[in-house]
């Protein structure tokens, strides 16, 4: 089995370290320094938690998609944002039967294909503006993927794993597939959890409760998981997104699993960890707004669902975010003279 991992950031560069180790057959798609690093030196993985330790692979690793050829599956590995630049180069690797699996965080552009009911086939703006991703890769071939573990790049070519070993996958149609057991066979070989939800809407949802308030929350002040929660004034906001965000959920049939209080108490187990948003802040990245908490202000605007404060929040984080953005453009005064 060809597998491509179609941006090999923290997340992406981390499952295929771990596939490569396992001698799977996996090239690595990058650019910039990430990549050269890569080609020059290999792959670094530091685990702080022991498992599997440090080691270093030397896979195939790319900075041309157009050059890898027909995979068998494709794991996109960039942020939510980062796919509509990355959609339309995907077509050389797409043979007839090549199987698309979505990791990113928040709501997927695919999440409405084959729901039914008023929203089936709805298009969420803010995750694909202007239809670009569903233009390019066809329904048929996602499999949605959730990633528990924690990874950053702590410089080019090297990611630290700091917790965790699950990829939870899922049909959009619900079924145990054939094609979700072929793709969790090579990660499970290199020592990954691979549960398959036949639930995994469901799934999605009960993620997003979490990321769609601490995210956010901790770009605007910094704060660590356990900081978070343990703050009177902040816990009561993140509880007020959550059940707004319950809310939008329930009103298309979405019952969770799981309850406030037993998301906040799994976030403060985790301790003092960075959110992927604040992490992409602190390293001058864009951060992954639209698909985890400006989709549920539009769903929550079309369906009629008050989200006052994950409105606030998600402005304040969004103008941050923009600043951030401009302040990295500009040129310093040295350079403009």
């Amino acid at each position: 089995m060809k597998i491509v991992i179609a941006g090999a950031g923290a997340i992406g560069g981390y499952i295929g370290a771990r596939l490569a180790r396992a001698g799977a057959d996996v090239v690595l798609f990058a650019r910039g320094p990430h990549l050269k690093a890569m080609q020059e030196r290999g792959l670094r993985v530091i685990s702080a938690d022991g498992d599997p330790g440090e080691f270093v692979v030397k896979p195939a690793v790319t900075g041309d998609l157009a050059s890898i050829g027909p995979a068998d599956v494709v794991f996109l590995g960039v942020k939510a944002h980062g796919l509509t630049a990355l959609a339309p180069q995907l077509e050389p690797l797409l043979g007839p039967e090549t199987v698309v699996v979505s990791t990113q965080n928040g709501i997927p552009w695919w999440y409405f294909h084959g729901v039914g009911g008023e929203l089936e086939g709805y298009r969420l703006e803010r995750v694909d503006p202007g239809g670009v991703i569903d233009a390019h890769i066809e329904p048929r071939r996602v499999v949605g993927s959730l990633a528990y573990f924690a990874t950053d790049i702590v410089e080019p070519g090297v990611i630290r794993h700091t917790e965790g070993n699950k990829i939870s996958f899922g049909e959009p149609d619900g079924s145990k597939s054939e094609r979700l057991r072929r793709i969790a066979e090579p990660l499970i070989a290199a020592g990954f959890r691979c549960p398959i939800n036949a639930r995994f809407r469901h799934e999605i949802w009960v993620k997003l409760l979490g990321n769609v308030a601490f995210n956010p929350i901790s770009a605007l002040t910094g704060a660590t998981l356990e900081e978070l929660v343990r703050h009177p004034d902040a816990s009561r906001t993140i509880r007020e997104i959550m059940a707004e965000t319950e809310a939008v959920a329930a009103k298309f049939g979405i019952e969770l699993p799981i309850s406030i209080e037993q998301r906040m108490a799994g976030a403060e187990k985790v301790g003092a960890h960075k959110t992927s948003m604040l992490q992409d802040l602190e390293a001058g990245r864009p951060m992954e707004l639209e698909a985890v908490v400006g989709a549920v202000v539009e769903l929550g605007d079309k369906l009629g669902v008050p989200v006052q404060t994950t409105r606030t929040v998600y402005a304040c984080a969004k103008m941050l975010d923009a600043k951030t953005q401009s302040m990295k453009s500009r040129p310093t005064r040295e350079a403009a003279r």
